[in-house]
């Protein structure tokens, strides 16, 4: 509006166009809303209403739609669609996700706020900037035909009865068109930037990339899964093995070799190669255990547990395998939990139960130990909370001073 052509640019036309279109709309808006919102509440105790009182919460979504493809008048910067796609197709998964996002509601406020109070609004703008001074500028015509040359009222306000002040007074409304432009502009740039709030929020692209953000993370969870177990499946099956035939060899050359110090050092070397292989067995097991990846999460904490040196009671209700990415997690939780058990805890027994359940794993790890544990004092489950983090799982520690100390974890999956 500032630039010096702006009175010779489309501008004001579209701005009235913009204007002009939110009057018509509004005004079928507020019909179809009162129409639906009477008939529905008179018909909703025989419970035939409740498909139109439903209507009336829908109303929104087409009335955004509309004022979305609307905004391009005046606005050079597309409106996203702010809403989700549904995560199944069908007429139920498809009102569940319109009914239970914000997008939906604000679209209907928009409706509302256009049907009662924007499209007399727009309406008064469009009398006061365009018609009024038009009307002004007409006066000469008006003096010719309807007054016979004699006199001309002007807005129905005063009389006009010569022809210098019939045409100062065109001269005078063809100024306040021109003035009335930059009001025009003004209106339909304040009621596109609020319908815009409502219709297309800045909110709108940063959920957008807020969702592609978790996906990618989702993705990276999932590569690192599968470069644990592919780096697993080098070792177990590549250098393990390499270990395995080394030891063999050794001790078949230690029995061909005679008594001495050749023997001996047979001996060492061997016993070396086996403290290796050890090692790397328990390196392999570290990285991803084979039992986690061919049986699954129980029967990877049933392993743990009889390792730990503490006893440990497991109950898990799990009644099949879960996404790779939260068994790794789970997995890897609960053996840092029994391991921060057996060093520090003094506990004589634990447990581990839990499971499965709308939608969500839950594992809870117990002991009877003297409490006074911390996460953030180099327990190992600070990562291990970033790592449940970003599958959108929570981890909790309650562990008063004296016992007992229970860690949760709880992880949404299918």
């Amino acid at each position: 509006m500032a630039r010096p052509g702006f009175l010779l640019s489309p501008w004001p036309w579209r701005s009235a166009g913009y204007l002009l279109t939110g009057v018509l709309t509004g005004a079928v808006t507020l019909v179809a809303l009162t129409a639906l919102a009477a008939v529905g509440a008179l018909l909703a105790p025989a419970l035939v209403g409740l498909p139109l009182l439903l209507a009336v919460a829908l109303a929104g979504l087409p009335v955004g739609r509309l004022e979305r493809y609307r905004l391009r008048l005046v606005d050079r910067v597309p409106a996203p669609d702010p809403h989700r796609v549904p995560a199944a197709a069908g007429l139920w998964p498809w009102l569940r996700t319109r009914l239970t996002e914000r997008a939906t509601w604000r679209e209907l406020g928009c409706a509302v706020l256009s049907a009662v109070l924007l499209w007399p609004v727009d309406a008064l703008v469009l009398t006061a900037a365009v018609l009024c001074p038009l009307a002004a500028v007409a006066t000469p015509l008006l003096m010719l035909t309807a007054g016979r040359g004699r006199e001309a009222k002007v807005l129905k306000l005063w009389t006009v009865t010569t022809w210098p002040e019939a045409f100062g007074v065109a001269l005078l409304g063809l100024v306040v068109l021109a003035l009335s432009a930059y009001v025009l502009g003004a209106a339909a740039g304040a009621r596109a930037g609020l319908t815009r709030l409502l219709v297309a929020p800045d909110d709108a692209g940063l959920d957008g990339r807020l969702v592609e953000l978790a996906t990618s993370r989702a993705r990276l969870v999932d590569a690192f899964e599968a470069e644990r177990r592919r780096i697993e499946r080098d070792l177990h099956d590549g250098a393990q093995q390499r270990l395995v035939a080394l030891t063999m060899t050794l001790g078949l050359a230690r029995l061909d070799a005679p008594p001495g110090p050749l023997a001996d050092q047979l001996a060492k070397a061997q016993e070396e190669a086996g403290r290796a292989l050890a090692d790397l067995r328990e390196l392999i097991h570290g990285i991803h255990p084979k039992v986690l990846a061919d049986y699954g999460l129980a029967a990877a904490v049933a392993d743990a547990a009889d390792r730990s040196p503490v006893p440990v009671d497991v109950d898990l209700e799990l009644d099949g395998r879960l996404p790779e990415a939260v068994e790794a997690a789970a997995y890897f939780v609960v053996c840092e939990a029994l391991a921060n058990v057996a060093r520090h805890s003094g506990a004589r027994r634990a447990e581990v139960t839990g499971g499965h359940r709308d939608g969500r794993l839950v594992l809870r790890v117990r002991d009877d130990g003297r409490g006074g544990a911390d996460v953030g004092a180099g327990s190992g489950l600070t990562g291990l909370g970033d790592r449940v983090s970003v599958l959108d799982g929570t981890l909790s520690l309650s562990s008063p001073p004296g016992g007992p100390t229970l860690l949760q974890v709880e992880i949404p999956c299918a």
